[in-house]
C-alpha cells in the first residue's frame, strides 16, 4: 500500500494514537492528520485540574514527540476544518477549498461541549479546549461565586478546582444526585459528601429557566453567580458522517473493528457507536483510555488487523485530592460486595451479577483493586465473595482461582 493514502479527521487523543498505530502496523502510504484546533494533539484531562489550579497555567501535554511524528512520516495539518466527504471519489473537502484523497478515512472527530439551551445560555462557559481552560481559570479567583451546571465528571472536577482556588461553588444538577450515569447510588452519595465536606453546595432536581446577569435562575431558586460553567456532556461531532450518508445512532455506527458500512471509512473514540463483542451490544464511551485504545485498535484495523476491540470500560477522576476509578458496567449488577468501609480513605466495591460474576468495580484510592477487577470481568465466572470483601485477601489469588474454574 505504498501509494495509498490515509486521512484522519480529528487531531485529538484518538486521532493521534490512531495515526501512530496505523504506521506501526505496517501502513506504508501517506498519513495526514487533520485537526481544527491550532495545536498539536494534546491531553485533555489536565484542563479541568492542573490547568485551573496550578500556580501558573501549564502548557499542553502532547501525546507524541514531534521528532517521533516526523520519523513516522505523519503529516499534521492543524487549524484545518474538514467540510465534507465525497465517498464516490474517495476524498474530503477542506475549509480552504482544497481536497484530500483517501484510500482509508478515519473519523475521530470526538464531540463538542453541549450548550445550555435556555435564555442567557450564551453567558455560560464550557470546557473542552486549552482556550476554554484559560478563560475559566481567569475567572476562578478567591471569593468568586461559581455555579457549575451538571454534576457529572467534568462539572465536579471543575467544582473541585474552583474550591481549590478559593471560589464559592454551587453545583446545579437536573438529576437526583452526582454522576448518576456512572456511579451506584452508594457512591453517588459518597462523592456528594466528599464535595460537601470541601464546601461545595448542591441543588438537585433543578429546572434551569434562565441565566441572567445575576446568576442561574431555576424554577424554585436563584443562584447568584459571577461565573457560570456548564459540564453537561458532549454533542458528538457526527455531522460529516450523516451528510455522507453513513449510519448514525447517537454516534457513528461501526463494527468491532471500527469500520462503517463503507469499507474505506472508519470511526473511533467519543464519536463512535461501536459494537463490543464481550457485551454483545453497541456502546458509546467518553473516557480517556477508551479514546486512546480505541484509536490504537482502529488504526491497526485500517492497516488490515482483524482483531476486534474488546477493552473493558474504565475511567478515573481526581476530585478534592481523591482518586476514584470505575471499571466495567455497574448497571449489569444486582449486588455489591464492599471491600473496606465507606468511611475509609481507601475502599473498593465489587459489583456482581445474579451468578456472582464481577461485572464492575468502583475504587476510591484503590487502583490495585480496580486492576484486579479488570482481570476478573472478562472471565465471566463466579468470584469468592468473602475474599473480595476481605481487605487482607490477595486478589491476584482470587483471579488465579477464577481462571482455573
Amino acid at each position: 500500500m505504498s501509494g495509498s493514502a490515509a486521512v484522519i479527521v480529528g487531531a485529538g487523543q484518538t486521532g493521534a494514537h490512531a495515526a501512530m498505530a496505523l504506521r506501526e502496523a505496517g501502513w506504508a502510504g501517506s498519513i495526514v492528520l487533520v485537526g481544527d484546533e491550532a495545536h498539536a494533539p494534546y491531553d485533555r484531562p489536565p484542563l479541568s485540574k492542573a490547568a485551573l489550579t496550578a500556580e501558573t497555567m501549564p502548557g499542553p501535554v502532547h501525546f507524541h514527540d514531534p521528532a517521533k511524528v516526523a520519523a513516522r512520516e505523519i503529516e499534521l495539518r492543524p487549524g484545518v476544518r474538514v467540510e465534507g466527504i465525497d465517498r464516490g471519489a474517495g476524498r474530503v473537502a477542506l475549509g480552504d477549498g482544497s481536497w484530500l484523497a483517501y484510500d482509508r478515512l478515519l473519523l475521530a472527530t470526538g464531540g463538542r461541549a453541549r450548550r445550555l439551551a435556555v435564555p442567557g445560555g450564551e453567558r455560560v462557559l464550557t470546557l473542552r479546549t486549552l482556550e476554554d481552560a484559560a478563560a475559566i481559570r481567569a475567572r476562578l479567583v478567591p471569593g468568586a461565586r461559581v455555579v457549575c451546571i451538571g454534576a457529572g465528571v467534568i462539572g465536579l472536577e471543575i467544582a473541585s478546582s474552583a474550591r481549590a482556588r478559593g471560589a464559592e461553588v454551587m453545583v446545579v444538577e437536573a438529576g437526583p444526585g452526582c454522576m448518576g450515569r456512572s456511579l451506584t447510588p452508594e457512591f453517588a452519595g459518597w462523592i456528594q459528601r466528599l464535595h460537601e465536606r470541601a464546601g461545595v453546595r448542591f441543588h438537585f432536581g433543578a429546572a434551569i429557566v434562565e441565566v441572567s446577569a445575576e446568576g442561574v435562575v431555576c424554577a424554585d431558586a436563584v443562584h447568584p453567580a459571577d461565573v457560570v460553567i456548564a459540564g453537561i456532556g458532549i454533542t458528538r461531532n457526527s455531522g460529516l458522517a450523516e451528510a455522507a450518508g453513513l449510519a448514525v445512532e447517537n454516534g457513528i455506527v461501526v463494527d468491532a473493528r471500527g469500520a462503517t458500512e463503507d469499507p474505506a471509512i472508519f470511526a473511533a473514540g467519543d464519536v463512535a457507536a461501536f459494537w463490543h463483542p464481550f457485551y454483545g451490544r453497541r456502546l458509546r464511551l467518553e473516557a480517556w483510555r477508551h479514546a486512546q485504545n480505541h484509536g490504537i485498535a482502529v488504526g491497526r484495523s485500517m492497516a488490515g488487523d482483524a482483531t476486534p476491540y474488546a477493552d473493558i470500560p474504565w475511567f478515573w477522576t481526581d476530585q478534592h485530592g481523591v482518586n476514584l476509578q470505575l471499571a466495567g458496567l455497574p448497571d449489569l449488577a444486582v449486588a455489591t460486595v464492599l471491600r473496606g468501609s465507606m468511611e475509609d480513605t481507601s475502599l473498593a466495591a465489587f459489583h456482581l451479577d445474579a451468578a456472582g460474576c464481577v461485572v464492575a468495580a468502583t475504587g476510591v484510592n484503590a487502583p490495585r483493586e480496580v486492576r484486579a477487577a479488570q482481570a476478573m470481568i472478562p472471565l465471566r465466572c463466579p468470584a469468592d465473595a468473602a475474599a473480595l470483601a476481605d481487605p487482607a485477601s490477595n486478589l491476584q489469588r482470587v483471579v488465579a482461582a477464577m481462571r482455573q474454574g
